[in-house]
């Protein structure tokens, strides 16, 4: 089994990008925003026209980041997967250096990151999407099904995915994976596809699901993530 988590909406608890953009970028982002939402450009042409348009020195955007929570239950459930040596891994279609920062301030910087990278300096960001991916149905700067060979670019994983997410660059890859967990966006369109799927709000309710699944109950799958946290 593997695990593979969105970023923005999923783990961390507000949009990261959009936060960033709110803060530090011109009026601008938010008509691309709306352009994309009109199918006029794609989701990724949306992401590097807004990340140029991010202003402030570093110590700004770095003052943002630091303000970003996480998921009440993204620490234990960590320690959860690595006690039974289960990979988590993120693939997002947010930036690098954002997810990066905020992952580090939390002692997550092991955690194999996919996503879009900031490139430039302040006052003059761009935004390289090497995993963009022509035909991709979401149109995203991060095609999520070739990042993790679930279609084309690399080979087709062994391992029963788990993919956890919550919108729209989500809609693809949550066709794909063999157990999904959704919320917001994502579980309204696989309601509306009738596509299985499990609901949920906080990592802590992906844990006890996931431990169930295995066999495990909820006081055993808590005192193991306690246990593997302890002993980091």
């Amino acid at each position: 089994m593997r695990i593979i988590c969105d970023f923005d909406g999923t783990i961390s608890r507000r949009d990261t990008t959009d936060l960033v953009l709110e803060t530090l970028a011109g009026p601008g982002w938010t008509e691309l925003e709306d352009q994309w939402l009109a199918a006029k450009i794609t989701a990724a042409e949306c992401m590097r026209g807004q990340v140029a348009l991010i202003g402030g020195d570093r110590a700004a955007l770095d003052a943002v980041l630091d303000s970003v929570e996480l998921d009440a239950g993204f620490l234990d459930f960590v320690a959860w997967c690595e006690a039974r040596d289960l990979p988590v891994s993120i693939v997002s279609d947010g930036v690098d250096y954002f997810i990066g920062r905020i992952l580090a301030r939390h002692g997550l910087e092991r955690l194999p990151v996919i996503s879009n990278e900031l490139v430039g300096e302040p006052g003059a960001w761009a935004l390289e999407q090497p995993w963009a991916e022509a035909g991709c149905a979401a149109g995203s700067g991060v095609c999520k099904c070739a990042a993790t060979g679930l279609r084309g670019r690399t080979p087709p994983p062994k391992a029963t995915t788990v993919y956890v997410g919550d919108g729209r660059s989500d809609f693809c890859i949550a066709g794909r994976a063999d157990i999904l967990f959704a919320k917001d966006k994502l579980a309204d369109y696989a309601s509306a596809r009738a596509q299985p799927y499990h609901p949920f709000e906080t990592f802590h309710e992906v844990t006890a699901t996931l431990a169930a699944l295995m066999g495990e109950t909820a006081a055993e799958a808590a005192l193991a993530a306690a246990r593997a946290a302890a002993a980091r």
